[in-house]
Order: structure tokens, then sequence, then C-alpha cells
């Protein structure tokens, strides 16, 4: 892909170039190649089941056998230095070959992008191998039944043991997805206990086998299991599991939180995927005379799929200049957050009272399941609501009330 110019010609125009480089392609073509051949022919049962989860690690070791499952990454730990672009063009192919939901995400797009931001040599040397071959399985620790949207006021502690040169953790993390089948936690805890709201905040990163750390699972109405609590006990752990400096967790946490909200957690390609399907499930149902609102519908939320695709175009030229997008990514999250709620609202509405079943033909309607996701998007990453206020105040630079 050449770079998306822009220039400041009175008012912002910009000029887009979407031609692919003769390297571009033959990747593209590399890729496709492999998920034609690899992609299980059978949809894998949800990651969120026990059952499933282990499944899908099968599927996570296959990619990482050859190389698949951190294209972006230096080879050292497991990637192909793939730019970018490639990243992207991987992504856009992976969903359109209907592969597998990632159950690694959360240490692959959310963690590691904050390891090699913030952490040592050492770190880096050690968990990002680990992480892309699926040895070490990350959950995030963030809400706590008092600290959901508002971060900052979470309770949790961490309380210095000088003689045993590390820390006792204590407190409750809660909504941890995944978090009964994962063997690590990262999350923020306070290390000042006079620190107020996002000061006096720590980073660690934890093995939820430590001792003093309790795991409990619990079920969702959806019948799936992977949700978890997580309780600390003073449990200990050694000043080598903090990332980044003590004291400056609330920084390297929005690096975190960046990339949830951004571009690596939800490329393009996964709703330029959905929107294909919506595409064909209208013409399979022979609906060119539905009724007009569902036409308008189906055709806004296409459209929005490939805005949201153009508009990562843009923001992945200003990151290979070394621009971050910073407080943008609310607007990101926003976007797709919503935009996943309408397409599967438009696609319930094509199915109409069979949406509304839990199989169709002998099999799990995919339209309901990924409506009943898509309705937790606006929540998860930071509410919505939190994100009008911060790009409010931190892009518009509008005042706070």
């Amino acid at each position: 892909m050449r770079r998306l110019h822009a220039y400041l010609t009175g008012r912002q125009n910009l000029r887009v170039d979407l031609t692919w480089t003769p390297e571009q392609d033959a990747f593209r073509d590399e890729c496709r190649t492999w998920l034609q051949r690899n992609v299980p022919s059978e949809p894998l049962p949800s990651g969120d089941t026990r059952e499933g989860f282990a499944r899908h690690l099968d599927w996570e070791r296959q990619l990482f056998a050859d190389r698949w499952a951190v294209v972006s990454w230096p080879e050292a730990y497991g990637g192909r230095d793939a730019s970018l672009w490639e990243w992207l063009i991987f992504e856009e192919e992976y969903y359109r070959a209907g592969a597998p939901q990632r159950v690694t995400q959360n240490g692959i797009f959310l963690l590691a992008p904050t390891i090699f931001e913030f952490g040592t040599r050492t770190q880096q040397d050690y968990y990002l191998p680990r992480m892309a071959a699926a040895e070490d399985l990350w959950c995030q620790g963030w809400s706590e039944p008092n600290a959901g949207s508002d971060l900052a006021s979470l309770t949790s502690k961490a309380v210095r043991d000088e003689a045993a040169g590390g820390w006792r953790l204590s407190g409750q993390k809660t909504w941890t997805t995944r978090g009964a089948f994962c063997t690590h936690l990262f999350g923020l805890f306070r290390t000042d206990p006079d620190s107020v709201r996002h000061h006096g905040l720590t980073y660690f990163m934890v093995p939820l086998e430590t001792e003093g750390v309790t795991v409990r699972g619990f079920g969702r109405l959806d019948g799936d299991e992977g949700f978890a609590e997580v309780f600390f006990d003073e449990a200990f752990v050694s000043d080598d599991l903090i990332l980044g400096a003590v004291g400056s967790g609330w920084s390297v946490a929005m690096a975190t939180t960046s990339s949830e909200r951004g571009l690596t957690l939800r490329s393009p390609g996964r709703f330029q995927a959905t929107a294909a399907r919506l595409v064909r499930l209208v013409r399979d149902r022979g609906l060119d005379t539905a009724d007009p609102s569902t036409r308008e519908a189906i055709v806004r939320a296409w459209m929005a799929a490939e805005a949201y695709s153009l508009y990562t175009l843009a923001d992945v030229s200003g990151m290979v200049e070394g621009r971050s997008p910073g407080f943008r990514s609310s607007l990101n999250k926003i976007f797709w957050s919503e935009l996943d709620v309408d397409l599967h609202t438009a696609a319930l509405a094509v199915l109409g009272g069979e949406g509304e079943l839990e199989t169709i033909g002998g099999t799990e309607n995919p339209w309901l399941k990924g409506y009943q996701f898509s309705l937790s998007g606006p929540i998860y990453a930071g509410t919505n609501e939190i994100q009008r206020n911060i790009i409010a105040e931190r892009v518009l630079g509008l005042p706070r009330k």
C-alpha cells in the first residue's frame, strides 16, 4: 500500500492511493493459500466454553507453528517481521476465510504492544515467545465490583514486602474474560495508599497459580463459562512482574486501552467479513424487495464497514510515520462497537422471527450469537459514554462541565 497522503490546502483533503505493491499482493496470496488449506471445515465450539477453548488452543498453536500467530512481530519472537500494511492484509484474509476466533487476543493484541513499549528486554524475551506460542494465556484484570467504567476508582492494592523483595496483592477483579481458562492476568493495583484516582497505581503481570490467588468462574445466560472473578489474598509477586515503573501504572494501562479501543483488537477485516456475510444472507433469501427500512439498514451497515476500513488505512499511514493515534482511539472504539450492533441488527431483521431461534437448520444461529455479543461492545473497552467524554475533552478540546 502506498502511503495515504493528506494535504492542507485551506482545508484538509485526503488523497488516497489504494494500490498494493507486488510484494504485498504476494503476501496476500501466501496468507490466502495457507488459510484455505488449514482453516477448519466446520466452526469450532465457542471459545468461551472449556471444550471450545481447548479446541481453539490447538488452532492457535497451528498458527504459531507456521508463523501466522503474530505476523508483525520480530522473527525472534515467532513472527514474520511483517509491516502494519501486511498485518492488515493478514487480518482481512483471516476473517474472509472464516477462521476461528482468536482466544489469545488479550495477550497478543493488548498486552504484547504494551510489553514492546514498556517492558524490559528480559521481559520481552521471556513473555512474548510464550504468548505467541499460546503457552501463557492472558486475561485482563481491570474491572472491580465498584470500579468498572471508572477504572481510576479501583481499590485493589499492592503492599511492599521489603524482606521478600516484592509486593503483596489484595483485592478483587471481576468480569475477567476467559479468566477461568487462562494462566496469567495483567492489571492495575494501588501501590501508594495515600494516592487517589489515576495516581499511585502500578501495572502487574500475575501468574494465576500464585499462592493467594483464587479464580472463581461463573456462567453467562448464553451458557458460556469463561468469565471469572479473581481474588487476591496477600498474593506475593516479585519486582520483575511489574510492567513499567512503580506508580506509573495509569500511563502504562492507557497504552493497553489504546490498543483495545483502537486498531489491534478490532481490525477492519472482521467487520468487512461480517458485512459480506450479510450481503450473502440477503441474496440467499431473495430479499431484493424487502421493506425500505431494512434495505437502508443493510446498505448503511455495509457502507460503514467500508468507511471503517478507509479510516484505518489513514490511521496506519500515521503510525507508519511514527504518529500515535492517542486519544483518537476512542473514536475508533465507538465506531466499531456501534457498527457491530448495526450489522447484526440488520441481519436479524432479514431473518425475521427465525432470527430469534438458537439454531437454524440444526446448527447454531451465528447471527443471534453475534448479536448478543455485539451488545457488549459499547460497554467493554470503556463504555461509549465515557469514550464520548474523552473525545470531547481530549480530542475536541471542549471544556469540562
